[in-house]
C-alpha cells in the first residue's frame, strides 16, 4: 500500500450502512409492488437485560424502516430451556417466517443452551450466520449466512476500495462471531491472514507488518498509533465502555497519523452489523419462495 501522507480517511459507517438499508427498502418495495408478500423476521428476547432491549429494539425498527416484517416474542427469564427450543422449532415450520434471530447472551441459567438453541436454528432461516452449517460453509467457501458484523467489516473494505488480494490481514481476536469468520473471509478475497489473540507473542510485532488490521479484542485501547504500518487500513470493531466515554480497540487518534483509512467508534463498523442483518434477511426470503 502507498504511505500516508496526512490523517486517514474516515471510513463512514453509517452512510455506508444507509445505502445498504436504501438498497433492501428498495428490494422490498419491488417485492410489495409485484404482490408478494414482504420478509419477515423473528426476533427472540429472553429475560430483561437491558443491552439486549436496546439491540432488539434498534433491530425491529430498522426492519421497519426497510418495510421487513417481524415478530417481535419476548419469554420470560425463567422459560425451561425446552420451550426456547420449542419456540425456535415452531418458527423454522412457519412459512412465513423467513429468519429467526435469538438475541444473546441468553439469561444466566440458560448460557449452556446457547450452542444448542443456535443450532436448532434452520441454517436457512439463520439469518445471524451462527449455525454451525453456515460456518462450515463459510469455511468451504460455499453459499451460506455469514455472521453479520464480518459481513459488514468485509463490506466497508470493499467499498472504501482497499485492496485485498495480496494484502497482509491482521485479526486481533479469535471469536467465533467475528475473529475467525472475518478471517475466513479475508482468505476467500486472496489476502493473507494472521490471526492473533491474548496469547499471541510480540503483537506490536504482528500489527506492524500488515496492511489490514482488524481489531476485535474487546479491550480498550489495546492497539497503539505506532503499531500502525503507514498506509495501512485499520477496522476498529471493539465497543468498550470506560470513565472517558466509548472508545474502540484502537487508540483513534494515534493509529489515524499512520493510516490510510480508519473506522471510528461509534459510526463505524456498529451501523452495519444491522444493514447486514436486513440484507440477509431479504437474502432469506428469496429462498423461501
Amino acid at each position: 500500500m502507498e504511505m500516508a501522507s496526512s490523517a486517514g480517511a474516515i471510513i463512514d459507517g453509517k452512510r455506508i450502512a444507509a445505502e445498504v438499508r436504501r438498497s433492501v427498502r428498495e428490494h422490498v418495495a419491488d417485492l410489495t409492488r409485484r404482490e408478494l408478500r414482504p420478509p419477515r423476521l423473528a426476533l427472540i428476547l429472553v429475560g430483561d437485560d437491558p443491552a439486549s432491549h436496546i439491540y432488539v429494539r434498534n433491530k425491529s425498527r430498522a426492519c421497519e424502516r426497510a418495510g421487513i416484517a417481524y415478530l417481535d416474542i419476548r419469554l420470560p427469564e425463567d422459560t425451561p430451556g425446552e420451550r426456547l427450543l420449542e419456540q425456535v422449532d415452531e418458527l423454522n415450520h412457519d412459512d412465513t417466517v423467513d429468519g429467526i434471530l435469538v438475541q444473546l447472551p441468553l439469561p444466566g441459567p440458560l448460557r449452556h443452551l446457547e450452542p444448542a438453541v443456535m443450532e436448532r436454528v434452520e441454517p436457512s432461516k439463520d439469518v445471524d450466520g451462527f449455525h454451525p452449517e453456515n460456518m462450515g460453509r463459510l469455511l468451504l467457501g460455499q453459499p451460506g449466512f455469514v455472521a453479520c458484523t464480518p459481513l459488514g467489516i468485509l463490506f466497508l473494505l470493499e467499498q472504501t476500495g482497499v485492496p485485498l488480494e495480496g494484502a497482509h490481514a491482521v485479526v486481533i481476536g479469535r471469536s467465533v462471531t467475528v475473529g475467525r469468520p472475518v478471517a475466513a473471509l479475508l482468505l476467500h478475497r486472496h489476502a493473507t491472514v494472521t490471526i492473533c489473540h491474548s496469547r499471541t507473542l510480540d503483537l506490536p510485532g504482528h500489527v506492524r507488518r500488515a496492511d489490514i488490521v482488524v481489531a476485535a479484542a474487546g479491550k480498550p485501547n489495546l492497539v497503539r498509533g505506532d503499531w500502525i504500518k503507514p498506509g495501512a487500513a485499520v477496522i476498529d470493531v471493539g465497543i468498550n465502555r470506560t470513565e472517558q466515554g466509548l472508545v474502540g480497540d484502537v487508540v483513534f487518534d494515534e493509529a489515524r497519523q499512520r493510516a490510510s483509512h480508519i473506522t471510528p467508534v461509534p459510526g463505524g463498523v456498529g451501523p452495519m452489523t444491522i444493514a447486514m442483518l436486513l440484507q440477509n434477511t431479504l437474502r432469506a426470503r428469496t429462498m423461501h419462495r
